[in-house]
């Protein structure tokens, strides 16, 4: 059963998609999305000046409730979810990369940690890996790494009211590992669950990451 909590006009999650020219892809994202059992959330897409379709794609989807669309110039994953984050309205943000998908419960069920545990300022899991479970290693790319000793940026969920001004991703490789270990180091309160509902798309082979 689908719930929504109707609290004040702030959605509790605001959830970013980046995309660049993944218009045959993004619907399986933003669907996932659409079959939340939570419902009390916004979308906000940032499309980095894809050159194919993606805008004709979206249409159907800005028809839609709870649907924001952001377009600007090619910068870069990165700065994409730095966009993101600045146009977030709801009380927490997460992230949903454009091949990537949600299970139905993946927001209900960090929606029960957050209520439970109200001190959290960034929550983050494990990831189901559909594809090949190994990329190469960000300090040696001649070596392979397990997704699952990854940082997976896609599964963090941040406390909105708690990100300073100079709390952003940089265009670098493994930019979650590096973003996480600033947040850790700024002594917020962080923690790992093992909720694997976050479907990691190993389809193409230009991820790089690094252990944290």
């Amino acid at each position: 059963m689908k719930e929504k909590a109707v609290v004040d006009d702030l959605p509790f999650f605001s959830v970013i998609v980046c995309t660049y020219n993944r218009a045959h892809i993004i619907h399986r994202a933003l669907d996932s999305l659409l079959n939340q059992t939570w419902e009390d959330w916004e979308c906000i897409i940032i499309n980095d000046d894809s050159t194919d379709n993606t805008e004709k794609v979206m249409a159907s989807y800005l028809k839609k409730d709870g649907f924001r669309y952001i377009n600007h110039s090619h910068c870069g994953c990165a700065m994409s979810k730095n966009a993101g984050m600045k146009a977030a309205r709801g009380r927490y943000i997460t992230f949903l990369d454009s091949d990537d998908e949600y299970d139905p419960e993946h927001l209900d069920v960090r929606k029960k940690y957050l209520k439970q545990e109200p001190v959290i300022d960034l929550l983050y899991s494990d990831v189901t890996v559909i594809g090949d479970s190994y990329v190469p290693d960000k300090n040696d790319p001649s070596k392979k790494i397990a997704i699952a000793d990854c940082t997976v940026g896609g599964t963090f969920v941040i406390k909105r009211d708690t990100l300073h001004a100079d709390d952003l991703f940089e265009d670098i490789y493994s930019d979650d590992s590096t973003f996480l270990q600033r947040f850790i180091s700024s002594g917020r309160k962080v923690k790992k669950i093992s909720s694997p509902t976050y479907i990691y798309h190993r389809d193409s082979p230009d991820s790089m990451c690094s252990s944290v």
